[in-house]
């Protein structure tokens, strides 16, 4: 359903085998919830290539060692982050033909344990497949680049790649460094006919009660903020997740919510600047036969919309890191069947971002916004994506002059940065 990345890969250790006669074995590092996809994808295009896949508890895993692996009657073997790391010394055994890394962007940090046990593997070729090679900063970014050719970007690089400002003229220099080792799809090319995307944001205001918690918050902590220098990162940061939590939904805090009896009534709209809009909102996309996709970073949130949908009688699915695996795969499958009654999929930013196609909404809306503009940038492509057949609005809720506005800020100026050095 994306841009075909699992398929050129398959297509290339084909070709090794069949026109240039160059046996594996390869190895291909996945992410649990696509192993599956890998292997299916392996069968259905060349069969002849012989994918075996490494998974399972101790007993098991050793089993497969023993009877496949070592025998090594195989081309590929397809395998997880996490098994990498339990069974680095069985795969330190072999002399790698090519190690491919999906979702590549998992070892952008070169000192997490992953990277370091792939860097000490036997390789002759290495291929990192990733969405989004720049997430943060340069570093990351390097950091992928360093893995690939660690001679060429080697250590002294970074600290000279860190130390240069913003200038075009080096952001060029950089994108010419790229050009021979980045192969870039955009989905323009792979797919002529995909209707466009807007983004539209809405900024708008507190409720009466969002004010109150919102002061109370910074006053209770007027110290800290104050003490400039002396600063505790982890109380600022939480700090930003309360004022966070207050632009969303006031009865996030314990003791916010009228009552008991607890009853689901306006308050719950009118007490959110955000509810406020988002009901006006949905009214109108319901009228115009529109299906929305509503993403939030907190599932305490998804809770209150939860109450809010059965309050207004939207059906809906949901989809969390809670969600077990069954579960999810029946939620997408309910809401994507034709003529279903899902107005909405409610799912958190994180846990739906990644790999999953819901190209039936037509709408995406970010309640809130995350720090990380590629997360956003991939919940938004669960609908806007290969076999999608409307124009696909997204609405960005921002609450203005509050911590939010900040996030959007940063949030842009690493899109630029991603823009600048990779999109050229």
């Amino acid at each position: 359903q994306g841009l075909g990345k699992t398929l050129q890969t398959i297509a290339l250790l084909g070709y090794l085998k069949h026109y240039r006669n160059i046996p594996g074995p390869h190895m291909v590092l996945v992410p649990k919830s696509t192993l599956h996809n890998w292997m299916n994808e392996f069968k259905r295009w060349v069969p002849s290539l012989r994918a075996v896949c490494l998974i399972g508890d101790k007993d098991a895993r050793a089993a497969f060692i023993r009877d496949v692996m070592m025998p090594g009657e195989w081309d590929v073997c397809v395998t997880s982050y996490e098994m990498v790391i339990k069974e680095k010394s069985v795969f330190k055994k072999f002399n790698w033909r090519y190690l491919v890394i999906d979702e590549a962007h998992r070892i952008k940090n070169e000192k997490s344990k992953l990277s370091e046990i792939v860097r000490e593997f036997k390789t002759t070729n290495r291929l990192l497949l990733t969405g989004t090679p720049l997430q943060n900063n340069l570093h990351e970014l390097w950091a992928l680049l360093n893995f690939l050719l660690p001679d060429v970007f080697n250590s002294a690089d970074v600290s000279e790649c860190l130390e240069v400002q913003c200038c075009s003229c080096y952001f060029d220099s950089q994108a010419a460094v790229l050009k021979p080792f980045l192969l870039r799809r955009i989905k323009g090319e792979v797919e002529k006919s995909l209707p466009p995307k807007k983004e539209v944001k809405i900024y708008l205001g507190l409720s009466k009660m969002q004010r109150e918690w919102y002061t109370r918050i910074l006053m209770k902590d007027i110290d800290i903020l104050n003490s400039a220098g002396k600063m505790d990162k982890m109380r600022l940061l939480n700090i930003l997740m309360q004022l966070r939590k207050c632009c969303n939904h006031p009865y996030l805090f314990d003791g916010a919510e009228p009552g008991p009896p607890y009853t689901t009534d306006t308050h719950l709209i009118t007490n959110s600047g955000k509810m406020l809009v988002l009901d006006k909102l949905l009214a109108k996309l319901r009228e115009q036969g529109s299906r929305v996709l509503l993403f939030s970073q907190m599932t305490r949130l998804l809770d209150i919309l939860e109450d809010y949908c059965m309050w207004r009688g939207y059906e809906y699915c949901r989809l969390d890191g809670q969600t077990p695996h069954e579960e999810r795969e029946e939620a997408i499958d309910t809401f994507n069947a034709p003529n279903s009654s899902k107005f909405i999929f409610m799912l958190s930013t994180r846990a739906g971002g990644l790999g999953i196609n819901l190209a039936t909404a037509d709408v995406v809306i970010l309640y809130d916004s995350d720090w990380n503009p590629q997360v956003d940038l991939q919940a938004m492509d669960r609908a806007h994506r290969i076999g999608q057949k409307k124009p696909v609005r997204v609405f960005r809720l921002i609450t203005d002059n509050t911590v939010e506005e900040r996030i959007v800020e940063r949030a842009e100026i690493k899109l630029r940065l991603d823009s600048i050095v990779i999109q050229q």
